[in-house]
């Protein structure tokens, strides 16, 4: 065949595929947004869907999507744009996707408005995606039908039907070529929702993701399980005392919020900024800017602002805790680990707050309502002075600070880390997490500190716990 029948050939596939494409995305409705940093919207989440799934129909191909973001446009631009009348400067809306395609890691970049591929790349380094939930939730479900493990279980004299499990990452030790693989760590549940508080102990639990098998297995010795006694949280099971009783509190603002949200734009005060939400970052504060009232003029203080990073060891190198050395963010997305806040309880009785996509491991978008709350915080003091030098005259100055909060929460596991952004009037921006949840024990043989007769690397805090 010559080159020339081969170069029509190659044109007409490729005719014939972007044909295809758009009629399966006539059906899908049309792509809106107000703002070029905006986060996916359920629509251009579909959009990515059925693209990929038209170039790899999952009839033969395994696809599975463990990021589905929004292609960060150039800074220059977006800084026009802002500058601009709004509108008058198109900025390209892209997507970056990163699949799992029959076992190999793509890095694709979408034209969401062309609603074509731009870039279709492999990636051949080190790392790997981050984790679907989809994923992490079939494979703590191998050990219950896993005979080794369930001898284990009968061993202990433990009732399988109360055993729950949970994925742990296992870090890179300098191997040359690792595969995709977890731990899996098991607890009882009987009379307690406080499962981390209830391992069972000393067993090795490996797992590889591409195959969804078990892949190791080790039984190395037998500890108690510590007691369920007076460990569930909830407070429908909580008995009294219950401490000093607290007065309610009910906030109002017979004026309304002093802040304004259009879309994804926040104006409060002096300050404007963005509020985007990624599902590997989490929440995404851009374009922040604050107006000098003495200058007239409005002066940047952040271009994009998000957590990087949340890393998390345990320091312990004792065989079933040596591995645990979390990249909360990285390894299972601060976006697609964020949950729904609770209105009243969360957030204060005046916030109002903000839904978002995330993308499931199908590339199906789901609604997660209540990501984002945003609120007035009232109650410090800005500044203060009391003057009393001055002759017969008191002069008592007192300003009230009020602080701009957008929160959201994030739960990985035992942990639920409240991440808070921080307005001040006085032009300074203040993040903060709180960390808040369970707490994650160690089973040991003792019951008193006079029993422990080596380095628990812990402290004894109950009976068969540290």
């Amino acid at each position: 065949m010559s080159s020339t029948s081969t170069m029509m050939r190659h044109m007409l596939l490729s005719l014939l595929l972007f044909l295809s494409i758009q009629q399966v995305l006539s059906q899908v409705t049309p792509l809106q947004f107000q703002h070029p940093l905006d986060p996916l919207t359920k629509e251009e989440i579909t959009t990515v869907q059925t693209i990929v799934h038209a170039k790899y129909p999952t009839s033969k191909n395994s696809v599975t999507f463990h990021y589905i973001g929004l292609d960060d446009p150039d800074k220059t631009s977006v800084l026009t744009w802002d500058h601009s009348n709004l509108g008058s400067i198109i900025i390209p809306r892209k997507s970056f996707v990163i699949a799992i395609i029959n076992t190999q890691t793509h890095e694709i970049v979408i034209d969401l408005r062309l609603k074509l591929i731009f870039s279709d790349k492999i990636h051949t380094g080190h790392g790997f995606p981050t984790l679907s939930v989809e994923e992490q939730s079939a494979a703590i479900l191998l050990p219950l039908s896993y005979e080794p493990f369930k001898e284990s279980i009968k061993k202990r004299g433990l009732n399988l039907s109360e055993v729950v499990c949970s994925s742990f990452t296992i870090g890179w030790y300098g191997e040359t070529k690792s595969k995709r693989s977890l731990r899996i760590d098991c607890f009882m549940k009987e009379t307690t929702v406080n499962i981390y508080v209830r391992p069972i102990s000393e067993l090795f639990i490996l797992v590889d993701l591409d195959l969804m098998k078990i892949v190791e297995y080790h039984d190395r010795a037998i500890h108690p399980v510590p007691t369920a006694d007076n460990t569930d949280y909830r407070l429908s099971n909580q008995k009294p005392p219950f401490g000093p009783k607290q007065h309610s509190l009910t906030s109002h603002q017979p004026q309304g919020p002093g802040f304004q949200i259009n879309g994804h734009s926040i104006s409060w005060a002096n300050w404007k900024f963005h509020i985007g939400f990624d599902s590997r970052a989490g929440v995404v504060l851009s374009l922040a800017s604050i107006y000098d009232l003495e200058k007239h003029i409005s002066r940047r203080v952040m271009y994009r602002g998000y957590i990087s990073e949340l890393f998390v060891p345990y320091q312990d190198p004792s065989e079933d805790w040596y591995f645990k050395t979390f990249f909360d963010a990285g390894e299972f997305g601060f976006g697609l680990s964020t949950v729904s806040m609770q209105p009243n309880r969360d957030c204060p009785s005046h916030a109002q707050f903000l839904d978002v996509f995330i993308h499931t491991a199908d590339g199906s978008p789901s609604l997660l309502k209540n990501a984002i709350c945003v609120f007035e915080q009232y109650g410090d003091i800005m500044w203060r002075h009391t003057e009393t030098g001055i002759p017969n005259e008191t002069i008592l100055e007192s300003r009230t600070e009020v602080n701009l909060i957008v929160r959201s929460v994030v739960t990985v596991g035992n942990y639920d880390n409240i991440i808070d952004w921080q307005f001040k009037a006085s032009g300074s921006i203040k993040p903060a997490i709180a960390l808040s949840g369970i707490l994650e024990i160690k089973p040991v043989d003792a019951k008193h500190k006079s029993e422990i007769r080596k380095d628990e690397h812990g402290t004894l805090v109950s009976a068969n716990s540290v």
